[in-house]
């Protein structure tokens, strides 16, 4: 199995991602990115940025290293949110960009992932040239056409102002709780929504190296509802470890997710006349509720497999300029080449302004049908679309279900391990067909 995963090399710090990993990983990247042309034959540059967890330290050092030794000039953004390192890498006319970072998994874990040109990710292929290339004995640069290293950290404060200009609106009168995981938005969230005239409360906006996520941010959205109640707050948004996503909540505790949110900027971008084509691109785990109600604004919903690369192939394939996931994944590409929390939840304040209406009620556009997801490990995965008494069961749960409902089974990328979901009009409708499908992947995939 590839060492790339649907977003880039991830895994346990100093075990499965060490530091000879990462300057290999860099050298290889360097020459694959030198060779396809990204470097249009001059003296290549590249961004190179982290969120805050201990290990990002010496991973970046790592990273700069690889970089330099293959001749690439580099500049460190120090701790930057994964978006905020697409967009500099774009804005800085950098030819390719690193971002280390574990996103929403807890801090022992990290990765890297790299953008090319204008801040985009990788391709696959891209990705299997380099895992190709590693180790591979290569010409090393000498004297002054090694690459050089310096900081620019004034970055952060371009992004900042992207984020401030992006918005529709101002955000004047709202109070608004932000929970920063202890992550890469632990200073651009806040002062993003302070420009904007709102009154912040940050928690959890004191990174240490070893807290980010714990107990905190979009997944573990407890800390955020108390507060948002205790303060009086008319919403509170949470972003993950490197802020490429975000969930709300409203002003009585209630969480609003990620279909919800791509709802209403949905309803948002049509109104404003600037939604491509009336169309949405989700994937095929967002709610049920999602696309009817989308479907009864008159707005198309294209869905995709898991994973935002996914939702961003088919966003660049078809021209469209919003897109999303379930888990906060937003993407709104006229001001981003990738999810960015902060962006998504400025623009869902701004429209609360606009609109003079509550997040609650603007929330309320959808209804949630209850989804039920079990997990079955220790099974012959690859068989779960074609074992003939698996795909009998799950057509007759479908058929049950009718409109109201919908059964997906989904094969893990990393583990013998099939994932089950289900939507019904009621939740103990979706357990019992959950856990019955479930009892037949076990029975008839069992290893």
């Amino acid at each position: 199995m590839g060492i790339f995963g649907t977003d880039g090399v991830r895994g346990l710090a100093n075990r499965d991602l060490t530091a000879e990993l990462a300057v290999d990983l860099a050298v290889a990247a360097a020459h694959i990115l030198g060779e396809v042309g990204a470097f249009a034959d001059t003296r290549p540059t590249a961004v190179v940025a982290r969120d805050p967890r201990a290990s990002g330290e010496f991973l970046e050092a790592a990273v700069v290293a690889g970089l330099a030794s293959a001749g690439v000039d580099v500049h460190r953004l120090g701790i930057v949110p994964t978006p905020g390192a697409a967009y500099l890498t774009a804005f800085l006319e950098a030819d390719m960009g690193v971002m280390i970072s574990a996103s929403h998994n807890a801090m022992p874990d990290n990765g890297i992932k790299f953008l090319s040109r204008g801040g985009l990710k990788l391709d696959d292929e891209l990705e299997k040239q380099i895992e190709q290339r590693l180790e591979e004995p290569w010409d090393r640069p000498t004297g002054a056409d090694v690459g050089r290293i310096g900081d620019s950290h004034a970055g952060v404060g371009a992004y900042i102002k992207h984020l401030v200009a992006s918005a529709p609106g101002r955000l004047d009168g709202l109070t608004i709780v932000l929970d920063c995981a202890n992550g890469a938005a632990y200073e651009t969230g806040p002062k993003v929504f302070e420009e904007l005239g709102a009154k912040v409360i940050a928690i959890h906006a004191e990174p240490d190296g070893l807290n980010i996520n714990l107990n905190c941010g979009s997944t573990h959205i407890e800390d955020l509802q108390r507060a948002v109640v205790e303060y009086g707050a008319d919403a509170g948004f949470a972003f993950d470890g490197d802020a490429d996503r975000c969930l709300a909540v409203d002003a009585k505790g209630e969480l609003v997710d990620g279909d919800q949110i791509l709802a209403i900027l949905a309803l948002a971008a049509r109104d404003a006349g600037t939604l491509t084509d009336d169309t949405v691109v989700a994937t095929v785990m967002s709610n049920l509720g999602f696309v009817q109600a989308l479907s009864a604004a008159e707005i198309t919903v294209i869905q995709t497999s898991v994973g935002d690369r996914y939702v961003l192939e088919a966003m660049r394939s078809g021209g469209y300029n919003l897109g999303g996931e379930q888990s906060g994944h937003v993407i709104m590409s006229d001001h981003a080449t990738t999810g960015d929390g902060v962006l998504a939840a400025v623009h869902v304040a701004a429209r609360m302004v606009m609109t003079g209406e509550s997040l609650a009620s603007m929330a309320s556009v959808m209804k949630r049908l209850p989804q039920v997801l079990v997990n079955v490990p220790d099974v012959d995965k690859a068989r779960a679309d074609t074992d003939p008494v698996l795909r009998g069961e799950v057509a007759i749960a479908s058929a049950k279900l009718g409109d109201t409902g919908r059964v997906l089974l989904r094969q893990s990328g990393t583990e013998p391990l099939v994932r089950v979901m289900v939507e019904a009009s009621t939740h103990e409708e979706a357990a019992a067909v959950a856990a019955h499908l479930a009892e037949v992947v076990r029975a008839n995939l069992a290893l």
